[in-house]
């Protein structure tokens, strides 16, 4: 019950300026067509077109902002169709105005308090579901960033080979493919491989890093 209430002291108001506003901008519109050929029903059927199309157009433009859809124009189909709406809405509320500054002021209020109200119940339905819950930005993995360095897996990676010296160094397979690596690093990125990315790529030690560093730069 607090909720409703609370709702309807937000929401309440901007219905009911709607309401008036539509009301207003509909008899003007209706004797407009009455003036101009459209008698009995058809009258009423020209007011309840215009006014709705404004209402179906706000409505699908933020649809199509909730869902992301991308236009494929200057302006997208609901927009222009707003648009029009608004013009011949506001044409034919000044068409029954006093031919004077106030007269056409007075003439275009309910008009444009409606669209007033349509555009702010617009916006507190886009505002509602423009944040995402928690559980679901947690869901969504962070983008990789552009100088991510996947490890090579171990099954790919040349022996090393120990032979008989004091210190193990890095096999001619080895060398050759940290070759390629640092290729397609400077490659990729317009710059020559340092030993931590080198070493990132590999999953190797950093003094096996260093040697085949070294050992690259001198050959």
């Amino acid at each position: 019950m607090r909720h409703f209430t609370g709702w309807l002291l937000d929401t309440g108001p901007v219905i009911v300026l709607a309401l008036i506003a539509g009301a207003g901008s509909f008899t003007h519109i209706r004797d407009t067509a009455r003036e101009h050929g459209q008698s009995g029903w058809m009258a009423w059927a020209v007011a309840v077109c215009i006014e709705l199309t404004c209402v179906m157009a706000a409505r699908e433009r933020q649809r199509d902002k909730k869902t992301g859809r991308a236009r494929r124009g200057p302006i997208s189909w609901p927009v222009l169709v707003l648009t029009g709406g608004i013009v011949l809405s506001l044409a034919a509320n000044l068409a029954q105005a006093e031919p004077t500054v106030w007269g056409w002021i007075t003439a275009a209020t309910p008009p444009a308090a409606f669209l007033v109200a349509v555009s702010m119940l617009e916006r507190r339905a886009s505002s509602a579901g423009a944040a995402l819950p928690a559980s679901v930005a947690e869901a969504v993995p962070p983008e990789p960033r552009p100088d991510h360095i996947a490890p090579v897996p171990a099954a790919d990676r040349p022996a090393l080979d120990t032979g008989q010296d004091e210190r193990p160094g890095p096999s001619p397979a080895l060398v050759d493919f940290a070759r390629r690596v640092a290729a397609e690093h400077h490659a990729k990125h317009g710059k020559a491989i340092t030993r931590d990315a080198l070493r990132a790529r590999l999953g190797v030690s950093d003094q096996l890093a260093t040697d085949l560093l070294h050992t690259l730069h001198t050959t």
